[in-house]
């Protein structure tokens, strides 16, 4: 086995977490370390344990910003332990952004099982639901929001189904799996709002970032009658004074959804692989969550090895978050979580391509090297004078040539 020794990095560094020297132990080897660590779900009312002891993730290839975290897991599909595992800075938290929708698609998922939400209701966009960002048109069915919400990342979208299945609701999805260190039940439009400084509930208290449990839930609804008095174009003014003049990573840590990569990985694998829904919601949930952003920037589909993808991204102000689940074609399961925050970049999206090297670079390490497939070149068909595909070639360009008619007069 290797027992993991830490040392200080060098200051000033980027923080992708402390180094970590490898020494080899004198016991039988064993990707993860066995013991109470491993329990994937300890029930309501007690907290998952801090992610098992495994090798630090290889070093980011390319230089991210801020402070940093991963953890990329092979799971057991039934017992959702880890098999095995690489991780850095995976007990911290971060704020999640719109990676955290995927939590809102299982709770409704449930909603729909239990007989308390109808895929064909529809809604409109008001003043008083209306996020930032794009948004539906009026009477959107709640089936095509939930594929806006993870596809396009619609945050009005999101922020319906979010008050629809209830504030609660999501958040139920972190405390029955025991996920202590994850916040997951603010809208998007809320978190705005407390960070713009128009809460006068989050401004009145210094209760609600320890708040837990009825406190929390009674705060939650507090802050989100607040968020609905304004509208979005307003609220975006606000929030761009802010942004511009006043901002502090630390508030992100009291605004925002947080969780850890290691706690939003063990609900990723909860469900993915074990969601306690019917056959109709299962369908619902994997034809949407493949939607979402990041199959097609792993190293494994492009070895031709991913049999299914669901997963999502998401990005803010010196934020970016990418998250998701894929079986291998040869029936490994793989959870990934990267989390950044406070980057140099106040957009962070152009850093999606050194976040993806590094989640490969994780995986790498977890399942073996994914190489991808050699692409294949098809020669261009020759056409020789005076053939057949030679004259069709010459009738088609001449017709391209033509002057199209006039429009009738109305």
């Amino acid at each position: 086995m290797l027992a993991l020794v830490a040392c200080q990095g060098k200051p000033g560094a980027a923080s992708s977490g402390p180094e970590v020297t490898l020494k080899r132990a004198s016991v039988a080897q064993n990707p993860v370390t066995q013991g109470s660590e491993d329990v994937a779900a300890p029930g309501r009312g007690s907290c998952l344990p801090d992610a098992p002891r495994v090798p630090k993730a290889p070093a980011p290839p390319f230089a991210l910003s801020g402070r940093l975290g991963l953890w990329v897991a092979q799971v057991d599909p039934v017992t959702l332990n880890v098999i095995r595992a690489v991780g850095t800075n995976p007990d911290s938290e971060f704020p999640l952004a719109s990676t955290y929708k995927q939590a809102v698609l299982w709770a409704l998922l449930k909603k729909f099982d239990q007989g308390e939400v109808s895929p064909t209701e529809r809604f409109d966009v008001t003043r008083s639901n209306q996020s930032l960002g794009a948004y539906p048109f009026d009477g959107t069915t709640i089936r095509d929001l939930s594929t806006r919400m993870i596809r396009d990342s619609d945050n009005t979208a999101t922020d319906i189904i979010h008050r629809r299945v209830g504030l609660q609701s999501v958040q139920d999805i972190a405390d029955h799996l025991g996920l202590c260190r994850s916040r997951l039940i603010m809208p998007t439009r809320n978190w705005w709002v407390m960070e713009a400084g128009l809460s006068d509930t989050f401004n009145g208290t210094g209760r609600w970032v320890t708040a837990t449990g009825e406190e929390r839930t009674r705060l939650a609804a507090l802050i989100d009658e607040d968020a609905r008095q304004y509208r979005s174009d307003f609220i975006q003014r606000k929030l761009d004074g802010y942004f511009d003049h006043r901002y502090q990573p630390t508030d992100d840590l009291k605004t925002h959804n947080l969780s850890t990569p290691y706690e939003f990985s063990t609900l990723l694998a909860h469900e993915y692989l074990n969601p306690g829904l019917s056959a109709r919601a299962v369908k619902w949930q994997r034809d949407v969550a493949q939607k979402g952003f990041g199959r097609y920037a792993l190293k494994a589909q492009a070895a031709g090895n991913v049999a299914w993808f669901g997963g999502k991204g998401g990005n803010g102000w010196r934020i970016l978050t990418y998250s998701g689940y894929f079986q291998t074609k040869d029936g490994r399961h793989v959870v990934y979580t990267f989390m950044q925050h406070g980057a140099n970049e106040t957009y962070t999206m152009p850093n999606t391509r050194r976040a993806f090297a590094w989640i490969n670079a994780g995986i790498d390490a977890v399942i073996g090297v994914q190489t991808p497939r050699p692409k294949v070149t098809v020669p261009k068909e020759t056409v020789r004078p005076g053939s057949d595909a030679a004259r069709a070639k010459a009738a088609a360009v001449k017709g391209a040539a033509k002057p199209l008619p006039n429009p009738p007069h109305p």
